[in-house]
């Protein structure tokens, strides 16, 4: 059934406090003075230098002279169309990191809940080092603890950490600044009011939804038992689509999901809460050597809920790879293709509605007059225009056709069930033949008293669950699929391994125009001349990215406090793109020795970032022929390309032929850019795709499924998501997970209606 908000549209959606987290400090009292005040030289607070006089004051304020200060004012304000007064960029300059108490409830949460306890307590053997004098010697190259130096000097060495010669300085640099970044852009009230990016869009107005009947469970020492079919482990792009499909063919069905649902009236989230709500780990996943951010969905729909409506269907190149070298004919069957058209027809996928904003114009328009490649990117929203740049915080519209508005909804109103909040643990085998899957065994944790996640899980009921099924199919992603498995005691040496990111580069292109980059369609353009640059389906294609400021500023270059704070007041004229590689080379996933959660161990290899750099400058060159005055690509030690605006078209009167990109000064700074390069720690990488840890293989010892997606050498066991995939997809995985779904889960059907028996394997 469907619900009708009814009435006068809210002016928001409905706002929602951080979820639950552990009691208990990350750090010392000394180690958290240290850890602030490195805080509080990557947000620093500026002042004028005739308003710092005590030595206090220069721990506490960056002071510069009056003249610069009254022209860093200036400058903002010309930078800047329907700029606030000069008391208002005095109050965004004045504040620091310290200030803010939100700011330090979400770095705590940070080290409580989110990174590993083994890195956490590395970074409390630097902090107290830092606290000693022969410590902050080695360190900093002063004897004086960094925490009483002026901030000043403070940041004379942190940046001194990106430029060293030992690489444990050089992250620690990079996972400060980051940190620092991202609290603060998520938390200060100041930027977000003076930056003009507002919270959700304009035209806000939360639509009908379908009511989930959630099942419920009383506190018991016991474990409850619930018996079904098919349990479905995960609420996802794959499990929406083979919970359709199970129960439209009249099997009981049990969809299970370790996170949450909210409804459209909690969309587009804050970026305060939304990380946490909605995304893995709190948004916050890093390898282990620190070298890529890995943004996960875990949230009732998976990623289907937080992902940018981009619909790509498997392209030729990867098809053969899959069928001729990787031995899986399906891939070149008609049969894949029915069930890609059939996934795009239920979400009503096209490009025919398409509106492109500034920043995917800008992208179109730069590929023609470069003669590169690029078209419209279909949308999976029902037909609709759909312009709203906020969907990577939850479609408050619900014109995304993801699993929670279509797949999910059909399922139910064929009889499927649901559980949220249901942590699976490890599949039961039967006790007298261990291959044999007969059910999942977790923990599920209550919603609080007043239907929240927030508030201490202490307050929260949480019940052991056992689901018998004569069918378990997880469908939990690339991250939690094989830690699943591993947990249930299967030994296969590819579980975990073939892990494929899509790495990527950021680009940043400043324009005179007010872009309002958080306006229309996240991803509705791509550039597709350099995906295949080894001849073998490697290469990079070339996309605009989320525009809100906490997941695009957050991985811009820091070299100072005052450097940074200006370049995020430009937000608004900012577009952002990113070069994203099919990328050849792998890593893997592990569990957490501590914690139980995935590990990410990958590093962008050689082969795959030199794709992205060429990216990188193809997008710098479409930033320039579409008129950027800055074109900043995220990757440290790299100026900014600043143009001035006479620089940018020739004069009435000239004689001389644009050059062009062929400017020399321009050529000189791309020359520049390829000197420097992109290779970790000063390139920054992010992944928003996870692929392969589970794949698919023509033969047992090649992977973790057979060609139908059954466990190898166990029966009743599946993995059907983006886990499966025998290599990158090299588009945005959505349309591939869903159509290799669709082909697993009418071949689970068919066993059922026969009883159980598996047909041949194609």
């Amino acid at each position: 059934m469907t619900s009708d908000v009814g009435g006068l549209a809210p002016p928001g959606p409905i706002a929602l406090p951080l979820p639950g987290f552990l009691d208990g400090e990350p750090f010392t009292e000394s180690q958290w003075t240290t850890f602030m005040a490195i805080m509080d030289t990557v947000i620093p607070s500026i002042r004028r230098e005739g308003a710092t006089s005590t030595a206090d004051s220069e721990l506490e304020h960056l002071a510069i002279p009056d003249a610069d200060y009254d022209a860093t004012i200036e400058e903002m304000k010309q930078k800047l169309v329907d700029h606030p007064d000069s008391k208002s960029f005095e109050g965004y300059l004045e504040e620091r990191a310290s200030g803010s108490s939100l700011f330090q409830q979400l770095i705590k949460r940070i080290f409580k809940e989110q990174v590993p306890e083994q890195s956490r307590k590395g970074l409390a053997v630097v902090l107290s080092t830092l606290n000693t004098r022969l410590g902050s010697y080695m360190l900093t190259g002063y004897a004086t603890p960094i925490h009483e130096q002026p901030i000043r000097v403070r940041e004379s060495i942190v940046d001194g950490w990106r430029q060293s010669y030992i690489p444990a300085l050089n992250l620690v640099h990079k996972q400060m600044t980051v940190l620092g970044k991202s609290a603060w852009l998520r938390s200060s009230p100041i930027y977000q009011k003076i930056s003009g990016c507002p919270q959700f869009p304009g035209n806000h107005k939360p639509e009908a939804h379908f009511e989930y009947d959630f099942m419920q469970f009383v506190e018991g020492s016991e474990p409850e038992t619930v018996e079904t079919d098919v349990v479905i482990v995960g609420s996802g792009c794959g499990g929406g689509v083979c919970a359709k499909n199970l129960a439209e063919a009249g099997n009981r069905v049990l969809v299970v999901e370790k996170s949450y649902h909210f409804t459209p009236a909690h969309f587009p989230m804050s970026e305060q809460v939304g990380l946490n709500n909605l995304f893995e780990n709190g948004g916050t996943l890093t390898s282990d050597d620190g070298s890529i951010s890995v943004s996960a969905g875990s949230t009732w729909g998976g990623g289907g809920t937080i992902n940018w409506s981009a619909s790509l269907q498997t392209q030729n190149f990867v098809r053969k790879e899959w069928a001729q070298d990787k031995n899986l004919p399906f891939f070149e069957t008609a049969e894949y293709q029915s069930c890609l058209d059939r996934v795009c027809h239920r979400m009503g996928v096209s490009a025919d509605h398409v509106r492109q904003n500034h920043g995917n114009e800008v992208l179109l328009e730069g590929s023609r007059k470069l003669g590169y490649h690029s078209k419209p990117v279909p949308q999976n929203t029902g037909g609709k225009e759909h312009y709203c740049g906020h969907c990577s915080l939850g479609c408050g519209s619900a014109q995304k056709q993801g699993p929670v508005v279509s797949w999910l909804p059909d399922a139910a109103k064929a009889g499927a069930k649901f559980i949220e909040g249901f942590q699976v643990e490890r599949v039961l085998f039967h006790k007298s033949n261990r291959s044999h899957a007969i059910g999942v065994e977790g923990t599920w944790t209550s919603r609080n008293s007043k239907g929240g996640v927030d508030g201490p899980f202490s307050e929260r009921t949480k019940r052991k669950i056992i689901v018998k099924a004569k069918k378990v199919v997880l469908s939990s992603g690339t991250l939690w699929s094989p830690i699943i498995l591993m947990n249930s005691g299967l030994k296969n040496w590819q579980i975990g391994r073939n892990l494929y990111l899509h790495p990527v580069n950021m680009v940043a292109g400043v324009f005179k125009e007010d872009v309002r980059p958080w306006e229309g369609g996240i991803l509705t353009s791509v550039c597709t001349s350099f995906e295949n640059m080894d001849g073998k389906g490697h290469g990079v294609k070339l996309e605009a990215t989320a525009m809100l400021p906490s997941m695009f500023l957050t991985f811009s270059n820091w070299t100072s406090g005052l450097e940074f704070k200006k370049t995020a007041l430009k937000f608004r004229h900012m577009n952002g793109y990113i070069a994203i590689s099919r990328d050849k080379d792998t890593g893997r996933v592990y569990a957490d020795p501590v914690s139980g959660k995935p590990r990410v161990q990958y590093t962008p290899s050689a082969f795959d970032r030199s794709h992205c750099m060429e990216g990188v400058i193809a997008l710098a060159k479409m930033c320039y022929v579409s008129g950027a005055t800055e074109i900043r690509p995220f990757i440290q030690g790299v100026e900014p390309f600043i143009r001035d605006h006479d620089d940018i078209k020739p004069g009435s009167n000239s004689n001389d032929p644009d050059p062009g990109v062929t400017d020399p000064k321009f050529k000189a700074w791309l020359e520049a850019l390829q000197r420097n390069g992109n290779k970790p720690p000063a390139g920054t990488f992010t992944s928003a795709h996870q692929m392969g840890t589970c794949r698919m293989s023509a033969q047992e010892k090649e992977g973790v499924v057979d060609p139908k997606g059954k466990v190898w050498g166990t029966e009743n066991l599946y993995v059907s998501d983006a886990s499966v995939f025998p290599s990158a997809s090299g588009v945005n995985p959505m349309i591939t997970n869903m159509a290799i779904s669709d082909w697993i889960s009418r071949n689970i059907a068919k066993e059922l209606r026969n009883g159980g028996a598996a047909e041949s394997r194609l």
